[in-house]
């Protein structure tokens, strides 16, 4: 990274929190310490120069200002509950936290929400239901990851089978470019189609093309209390053809998956009840009209029941079916109470469901570690856990091998390496060869077309260039 001398950066940064509000810009190496990780705790987090929490968009646009004055890496971080280490801090940079900038506003006649980027996905949910209105994005996170996270990988969530993903919420925003220019992408218009689809480049970005500051959000009418129905299988095969049986004759609002260690981890904090000797688990959900849910439920029964289903459990009981949503909303916490954690995020689709999680199971044996899947099994979605031991240095081994063959084998069967964690820093290795050298060098031309410096969090699913 070429950067100024020490004396001048410490000038330059007093002249930054001169233009920002009293504490924007951190630098006490024991305050930055909570900036270093998101969740994916990569053990490569490097020491900030600067931390800046900017309040509003004059703010980010005065960072990003600096970070091109000197040659200085900027790290974008909402939450910090990213899985994929894309908000890793990095030697020398500022992370530039947007965690204040938490503004909602609900427009009822254009059914549209504008909201700044650290507004937590749970907070944009409940000022839409305050006006009748619901907004989709489901994330298991929902209750502490931020709408700018959301946007920069384009999370789905346990919605996402019927109602889909970030994306197709988002109308327009306002993002700052790697010099400090803003500009405004679309808007409250159902309809635009005027040059290029700039709005959709951001999104899935990671915060490689610039910063989102504001974005306004398409909101949908509230939906109608579900029915829910859980069902356990003795094999992975029985539960995989069952979800292709349900997908083949409808779209369930919820379509849900979890194997035995998700299970038993699940368990083990719940305490619920839950079959401990089940190979698989699915979570339906049907939010229809009374008429039309009841025999939508009934149709997901019987499918399940000539898949073998060892139990077909219904409820339309809001509570009790908010609870077996709790219990897949946990899973990643309570797996990780088992070890270190290495999180996959690959999909596949629909038809090679079945191949992927019974190839992820003979991984896990081969390799002797445990591997917990939980997937959004309605887009062929998985989240594999690679747990292991830190302290055995074999096991860690035999853990980053499965790993990677995991990533292989979903490639190998026409899925991707990620369906909505983002590449970030830790699946950025297979990136090229998933990509192939023609798509992987448009990337590249998209990238140093908006950030010509590479000072847009360099690392983070390209290669950082080089002195970076």
């Amino acid at each position: 990274m070429t950067t100024v001398d020490a004396t001048t950066t410490a000038q330059t940064l007093e002249e930054l929190a001169a233009q920002l509000p009293d504490g924007a810009v951190i630098t006490d190496p024991v305050k930055m310490e909570a900036y270093r990780w998101d969740r994916a705790n990569d053990p490569d987090a490097g020491m900030p120069l600067a931390v800046v929490r900017a309040t509003c968009t004059e703010d980010v646009q005065a960072a990003v200002r600096f970070a091109a004055a000197t040659n200085t890496p900027v790290v974008p971080r909402g939450a910090g509950s990213g899985l994929s280490g894309g908000s890793t801090a990095q030697n020398g940079a500022i992370v530039l936290s947007v965690e204040r900038m938490r503004e909602i506003r609900i427009d009822p006649l254009t059914l549209t929400a504008v909201a700044q980027p650290g507004a937590i996905n749970a907070e944009v949910k409940d000022a839409a239901a305050e006006q009748g209105l619901w907004y989709p994005p489901d994330p298991a996170s929902f209750e502490f990851c931020s709408i700018g996270g959301n946007i920069a990988t384009n999370a789905g969530g346990l919605c996402c089978v019927k109602y889909g993903v970030t994306t197709d919420y988002v109308l327009g925003m306002k993002v700052v470019l790697s010099d400090g220019r803003l500009v405004t992408l679309g808007g409250p218009r159902l309809k635009d189609v005027a040059g290029l689809s700039l709005t959709k480049l951001f999104v899935g970005s990671e915060g490689t093309l610039g910063i989102i500051t504001e974005v306004t959000l398409r909101l949908i009418h509230i939906k109608r209390n579900p029915s829910t129905l859980v069902a356990t299988f003795r094999t992975l095969d029985d539960a995989t053809r069952a979800v292709l049986g349900i997908t083949q004759q409808m779209r369930p609002s919820m379509l849900e998956f979890m194997d035995r260690p998700t299970i038993n981890a699940v368990e083990d904090e719940t305490r619920m009840g839950l079959d401990r000797e089940a190979a698989a688990m699915l979570i339906v959900q049907s939010d229809e009209p009374a008429g039309y849910a009841q025999h939508e439920i009934e149709t997901i029964a019987e499918v399940c029941e000539a898949n073998n289903a060892t139990e077909c459990y219904h409820t339309d009981d809001p509570d009790e079916g908010q609870a077996f949503i709790a219990a897949r909303r946990i899973a990643i916490p309570a797996v990780e109470k088992k070890g270190t954690i290495l999180l996959e995020d690959c999909g596949v689709p629909l038809p090679e469901l079945g191949r992927l999680v019974s190839g992820i199971e003979e991984i896990s044996r081969r390799r002797e570690v445990l591997v917990a899947v939980m997937a959004h099994a309605g887009d062929g979605n998985t989240h594999p856990l690679v747990v292991f031991d830190p302290t055995d240095d074999a096991q860690r081994e035999r853990a980053h091998v499965a790993y990677g063959e995991i990533i292989d084998l979903a490639v190998s069967l026409g899925g991707t390496i990620t369906g909505e964690h983002g590449v970030g820093r830790l699946k950025r290795p297979w990136l090229g060869d998933y990509l192939g050298p023609d798509v992987l060098e448009l990337n590249h031309r998209i990238k140093n077309a908006l950030d010509p410096q590479g000072i847009l969090n360099p690392g983070t699913v390209f290669e950082a260039r080089e002195g970076r």
